[in-house]
């Protein structure tokens, strides 16, 4: 006879779902750090105008409520959603909804720049959860703590995470587009059955959806086919063929998902293109294609146009990203590479050879796979910075999907490097458990203290920001490296014009967008009495912006102002950020 053995006890529901909520917890964090440091941040020249593309979405959204008939017909769709049409639609869609709920409606937010940024933050919060999720699934629970500090704390991201702008929030899409796939191919299965199948049709219909929303946020979601069609070849590539031998030919799901309904949710989303769909379509893609190439510095150098220095993406990487990060980036890269390596003779003899079996256990074989789209994801944003015609005006934040997957390696690497040590700490004296997990974590919290350190001190400057490894910002202005770009500083005069300017005086922007330069009017950001106009001969302000491309505007206005001397310079470590010159005959106010 058979002895009834009790059932196993169920598993809590906290335990059960702990990285989760790991992750949610994390990325909220992350977020709340957002939101307390948004407001010393000024505008970026793109924010301005996506803010007042929001603005008329709203209007869009708000006769929707009122009469759908009315809303869906052309003559209400065109005028409003011509604003801004050579970007798609959704985050300059949730900018508005945000400020309609959270600012109009709920109050929620003092500031109407935070609405409209609150979509971004969240886009951020979105990835910190995926990131960890995805590491947690494929290494350990400690590689995806990791993978998160290392992600969070590298400065240029924590700038852009801030802005109601589409870098951050295509970062975000493209990794959760990845690990959908993942899920929907059956990726993070702790199964030994050899069969390889999905996750459920759920996952499958996900990957769709989500690759649509990454199509709906940013052009860089043109390239995510590159990451799958190569994965997908290697993984069901000895499928693909035994089929065509059989006189059919059959494609995995997770692609006839994204071929079908991708393109149909980004269509579905951005109401320009419900009309005349095809030209429009064609003049968004020519567009980007064909996108003016803005100058950039480089080692001292100011690029107008092609080519493009084919060092700059590592350079900049290296230059941006701390260095601790680097190093344990480089230590889980060449960890992967070296296992895929090795399995590389057997998949091919696989691949070729419908004979020779698969390995035994489905969890080896997702292991592998794995790697390799984590190193296909982390290299594909990549590859188009060392083409020549590639523009670089945008600095890091055109290819910062990369960095979810840099970090995630990098956790790796923390987490081989954590078990040397831990070998080397218990071969010479005995832990208890909760000592050695309180190693583990001072350990950790003294590798990332100096990215903390650096993201902390970066702010509101994170474009002017270079690693201590590079010489931090001075070093980067030494090297002839970028400063800064889009005239979002100006906010950071505000000290400066509180002490030396009265209602009504004219100060040149300069850089400055002037939807930028009107909300942080606006907001009082920055004197409400103060007006900006766009030369130095009609102000008694002049603000210069300091890139290499603009120094003739410090010429003009020493020639308008027949006076070369400053009134004061914004500084960062050093580094002058912004000029000031004041108008000799232009008296200074009394101190309070």
């Amino acid at each position: 006879m058979t002895e009834n053995l009790p059932a196993a006890p169920p598993v809590p529901w906290v335990r059960k779902h702990i990285d989760s909520l790991l992750g949610v917890g994390l990325g909220g964090g992350y977020v709340a750090w957002l939101l307390a440091t948004a407001r010393s941040l000024g505008f970026s020249r793109d924010e301005g105008f996506y803010f007042s593309a929001a603005h008329d979405y709203e209007r869009w959204f708000s006769l929707l409520l009122e009469s759908p008939r009315r809303a869906f017909a052309r003559s209400a769709i065109d005028p409003i959603w011509a604003n801004n049409h050579e970007h798609p639609s959704l985050m300059k869609s949730l900018f508005a909804i945000s400020h309609m709920l959270f600012y109009e409606k709920w109050k929620i937010f003092a500031d109407e720049s935070t609405a409209f940024r609150f979509p971004g933050m969240l886009m951020m919060g979105l990835t910190i959860y995926v990131t960890y999720m995805f590491a947690a699934r494929h290494f350990s629970r400690r590689a995806a703590m990791v993978s998160v500090l290392a992600l969070g704390l590298m400065p240029r991201v924590f700038y852009h995470a801030h802005l109601a702008c589409f870098d951050v929030p295509i970062m975000a899409m493209w990794t959760s587009c990845i690990y959908v796939y993942w899920r929907a191919e059956g990726g993070g299965k702790t199964s030994t059955s050899p069969s390889r199948v999905g996750s459920g049709l759920g996952w499958t219909l996900g990957v769709g959806i989500v690759f649509g929303l990454a199509l709906e946020t940013k052009h860089n979601a043109w390239m995510l086919p590159a990451v799958f069609v190569p994965h997908a070849m290697v993984v069901h590539g000895r499928a693909m063929v035994r089929s065509m031998r059989g006189s059919r030919f059959s494609l995995p799901l997770s692609l006839v998902a994204m071929a079908t309904i991708g393109p149909a949710v980004f269509l579905l989303l951005w109401p320009w293109m419900w009309n005349d769909t095809l030209p429009r379509i064609s003049e968004y893609v020519s567009f980007h294609l064909h996108h003016e190439y803005y100058n950039i510095e480089f080692l001292g150098r100011t690029y107008f146009g092609p080519p493009s220095p084919k060092a700059y993406m590592p350079v900049m990487i290296l230059a941006t990203v701390p260095t601790v990060t680097i190093v344990l980036f480089l230590v889980g890269l060449i960890d992967r590479v070296h296992l895929l390596s090795m399995r590389a003779s057997s998949w091919l003899s696989q691949f070729l050879d419908h004979r020779l079996p698969w390995p035994k256990t489905a969890p080896e074989r997702d292991r592998v796979q794995t790697d390799l789209l984590i190193l296909l994801a982390f290299a594909v944003p990549l590859g188009p910075f060392l083409l020549p015609h590639t523009p670089i005006f945008g600095g890091t934040k055109h290819w910062i999907p990369a960095y979810p997957f840099l970090a995630i390696l990098a956790g790796r690497g923390f987490e081989l490097v954590w078990s040397r040590i831990e070998a080397l700490l218990t071969s010479r004296w005995s832990f208890h458990a909760t000592k050695a997990r309180g190693i583990e974590v001072a350990v950790t919290a003294l590798t990332f203290s100096g990215a903390l350190a650096v993201t902390i001190h970066s702010h509101p400057f994170g474009l002017s920001t270079y690693v201590p490894f590079f010489g931090g910002t001075a070093g980067g202005a030494d090297l002839g490296l970028n400063r800064q770009f889009w005239g979002f500083t100006t906010e950071s005069l505000d000290p400066y014009f509180q002490k030396n300017t009265k209602s009504g005086d004219t100060v040149y922007i300069m850089d400055t967008a002037w939807p930028s330069w009107a909300r942080m009017v606006e907001e009082k950001r920055v004197p409400s009495g103060l007006r900006g106009v766009g030369s130095p001969a009609e102000a008694m302000f002049s603000i210069v912006h300091h890139e290499q491309h603009m120094n003739e505007v410090d010429y003009n206005i020493w020639t308008e102002y027949r006076s070369s001397t400053p009134d004061d310079v914004l500084t960062h470590d050093g580094v002058p950020i912004i000029t000031v010159y004041r108008r000799p005959s232009v008296a200074r106010p009394h101190s309070k």
